[in-house]
């Protein structure tokens, strides 16, 4: 089988980045006999500049031939917040029904972090986050809009199916780890008791009924974030909403060792998926070859993992894990001891003599 790779390099160091994962994903291609090709395209600040327009007609429809999007930021300083983020990244997740936002917390060798006494031993878990409905739906509005009298609306949309499928796919990557077989349901079922009934009540009749093997753990997302700063290793697999999970992988990003090595994927299991650095864009950094390309390369192996390609997969993170282990100074931009371009040498060339 051959892939076909969509490419969007988007803003700031975003490009940057994307060309040291590409590069690291030609030489475990190569190594693992996996064939692909990429199509590139422009979606971003700079274009919508020049254009007006965050993605042109059909651009979804195509996007949605392809096997993968391979992402490296969105965000310009010239184009106003929110613009791109909802014209780009919530229209495509919603559009091609990338129902899972999926982002491992795992602590690399040789990373800082920022809790006391806790190692790579103690951090290693996933959030499976719903990434279609919530409060991201878009349902509400105005009334009265710019007086003294405006009401402002925001609903949290929780369907039946979307609230199980997301389950049902967080049982079987918990099944598919193999690691604690311990899910945990993150809500707040003592304020937000409709939405949370309803993902409380799901989560238990599914695994009573198909997944008997997974404990099934739950906590509301104020205790979950003391956890995850007090003992984070409590944590095997984490399934929650839209918004809740919004919030607790930025603070699982923060504990892995910043966003210099947090990779996620939204992912829709029966189509096309898209995988990013989630960073951002850095544009404070861009062109001068000193941001951190390892959350792109992480990004990359994510993409791998889930095309099927697991062999290759372990062999990019393996090579990911012994470069940030023996070879960088830092995670922060600028402190790594090395260009952007040459870390992607050094992981590319680990992949390469393994």
């Amino acid at each position: 089988m051959s892939y076909k790779i969509a490419v969007i390099p988007g803003d700031g160091t975003g490009p940057e980045v994307v060309v040291e994962g590409l590069k690291c994903l030609e030489v475990v291609a190569r190594k693992f006999d996996i064939q692909y090709e990429t199509v590139e395209y422009d979606f971003g600040g700079e274009r919508y500049k020049r254009t007006g327009e965050t993605l042109p007609d059909g651009a979804l429809e195509e996007l949605s031939g392809f096997n993968a999007i391979y992402l490296g930021a969105i965000g310009h300083p010239d184009v106003k917040p929110g613009i791109l983020e909802k014209g780009i990244l919530l229209n495509a997740r919603f559009a091609l029904d990338q129902y899972i936002n999926l982002r491992p917390v795992k602590l690399y060798p040789n990373v800082e972090c920022p809790l006391k006494d806790k190692g790579p031993e103690h951090i290693d878990f996933v959030v499976v986050r719903e990434n279609t409905e919530g409060l991201y739906a878009g349902a509400g509005g105005f009334f009265k809009k710019g007086t003294p009298d405006e009401i402002a609306v925001q609903e949290s949309i929780n369907t039946r199916k979307g609230v199980e499928r997301c389950l049902r796919y967080a049982f079987e990557y918990t099944r598919k780890r193999n690691r604690e077989n311990t899910l945990t349901l993150c809500g707040k079922t003592n304020v937000l008791t409709y939405a949370f009934d309803l993902w409380e009540r799901a989560f238990h009749e599914i695994g009573e009924a198909d997944y008997p093997d997974i404990k099934r753990e739950y906590a509301h997302v104020d205790a979950i974030t003391m956890w995850m700063v007090k003992n984070p290793e409590w944590f095997d697999v984490i399934v929650t909403d839209n918004m809740f999970g919004d919030i607790i992988t930025d603070l699982g990003a923060m504990i892995q060792g910043g966003m210099g090595v947090a990779a996620g994927g939204n992912i829709n299991p029966e189509g096309v998926s898209m995988f990013e650095p989630i960073g951002g864009s850095a544009p404070k950094y861009t062109g001068q070859g000193v941001i951190n390309p390892c959350a792109a390369v992480a990004a990359c192996q994510m993409m791998l993992d889930v095309l099927g390609e697991e062999e290759a997969a372990m062999a990019l993170e393996t090579a990911l894990i012994d470069v940030i282990g023996n070879k960088l100074k830092s995670m922060n931009a600028g402190q790594m001891g090395y260009s952007t371009s040459k870390v992607g040498d050094l992981i590319a060339d680990a992949v390469a003599t393994a």
